[in-house]
């Protein structure tokens, strides 16, 4: 079996921001495979389609089934591929994606058999991003300020079975508009932090002490005003605190040191390599890589099997379309040291929903594992119909 055709798209959705970036891989026996850059959001989807399909011209005529010779040709042969960031990553990380759907639909099993099957049947999943809502619809982040709207938000997450929420609490000021770069720097000022202490009190009392609580920040304070915040949630029994600076890994271990809270990273680690010194030094209790800008099933499984020696647990990142949701569901099924799902509120926008032939969605707070072949999720004829940059390797 060979690779014959790539088909590279960008979809444009009816928010700017969001422009999902796909992969279709053909071969000669009818079989192909779909992936998924995880670039949609922030500034690099336009350098994501662009590597996918500049990658891809590199694997015409391969055998698909050799995911592992693939891989090594991609990191080695192009230059920027070792020691890669996102846009690298998520190239190798689409096409991998695509050649495990393949390997699945040709061996006639799911993506989590072919890994080494299944530890469970059904994944416990938190309700992410509740800042801004929990609601379903076209544009449905609206951005809470009021300690009782992340309560509000809280209660219709439990209210659907979930048992686990993620906020990021110092995302708005109370009264509009985001909280500056400034206000996030050094040892934060005492009344922001009491907007952070108000709000997750508010949570906390909401759902009461049986549900957990993740504290997420983006990556967006540096290390003083970090440890502040973490001595905030201490107080609340948070279950992990996520992104609490610029991922590196002498200022992450700095943190830890300093709080006694695990801390979760790894959307902004890319590569086993890079994943290494968190391990070495402890720093992080949860790793969160992104199957679509990390490299794919063939790498990121690599990084878990090494979290599982040093006892790190895994939550796979996810914000993306369905298509990354299935990837994850089928790594997260087979890994011993899987902790918990994540469901970004993204998977509950309408602009996000139909361009997959599935739209799974947790049901009691749990995602049940596929047993259909590969992926078990296809990109829609919508998705191609609402494409506005298509590109063909032959």
């Amino acid at each position: 079996m060979k690779i014959t055709k790539i088909e590279v798209l960008k979809v444009k959705t009816t928010r700017p921001t969001w422009r999902p970036v796909f992969c279709r891989v053909y071969t000669d026996e009818g079989i192909y495979g779909d992936g998924e850059a995880a670039l949609a959001y922030g500034r690099a989807a336009d350098a994501g389609f662009a590597a996918v399909r500049e990658f891809a011209g590199l694997i015409i005529g391969m055998d698909p089934l050799a995911n592992e010779v693939i891989w090594e040709k991609l990191y080695k042969t192009t230059f920027w591929g070792q020691n890669g960031g996102p846009v690298i990553f998520a190239a190798i990380g689409a096409l991998d994606m695509a050649l495990w759907d393949i390997k699945g639909k040709y061996f006639h099993a799911p993506i989590h058999q072919l890994l080494g099957g299944a530890c469970r049947t059904k994944l416990r999943s938190y309700a992410s991003q509740l800042q801004n809502g929990w609601e379903y619809g076209e544009d449905n982040y609206a951005c809470q300020t009021a300690p009782e709207g992340f309560a509000d938000a809280a209660r219709k997450a439990v209210a659907e079975g979930y048992d686990a929420v993620k906020f990021d609490f110092f995302e708005k000021k109370p009264g509009g508009g985001d909280f500056t770069a400034e206000d996030r720097r050094c040892f934060v000022l005492p009344k922001d932090l009491q907007t952070v202490e108000d709000r997750l009190a508010a949570v906390r009392e909401a759902v009461g002490d049986q549900v957990d609580i993740i504290a997420e920040a983006h990556s967006r304070m540096d290390a003083p005003g970090a440890i502040r915040y973490a001595r905030i949630l201490e107080k609340y029994n948070v279950m992990f605190f996520e992104e609490p600076d610029t991922p590196t890994p002498y200022m992450t271990k700095y943190i830890a040191d300093q709080v006694n809270i695990p801390l979760a990273g790894g959307e902004r680690i890319y590569g086993r390599w890079q994943f290494v010194p968190y391990f070495e030094d402890r720093s992080l209790q949860v790793i969160q890589p992104d199957l679509g800008n990390c490299g794919g099933f063939t790498e990121v499984k690599k990084i878990c099997d090494m979290a599982h020696a040093y006892d790190v647990s895994v939550q796979a990142h996810i914000c993306a379309s369905a298509l990354s949701t299935a990837a994850a569901i089928h790594l997260e099924a087979v890994l011993p040291n899987f902790v918990i799902h994540e469901h970004h509120i993204c998977n509950r926008i309408t602009y996000n929903m139909g361009l997959t032939t599935e739209d799974v969605q947790p049901v009691q707070g749990y995602l049940e594992v596929p047993m259909a072949p590969g992926l078990g999720n296809e990109i829609s004829e919508k998705a191609y119909r609402m494409a506005d940059t298509l590109s063909v390797v032959e």
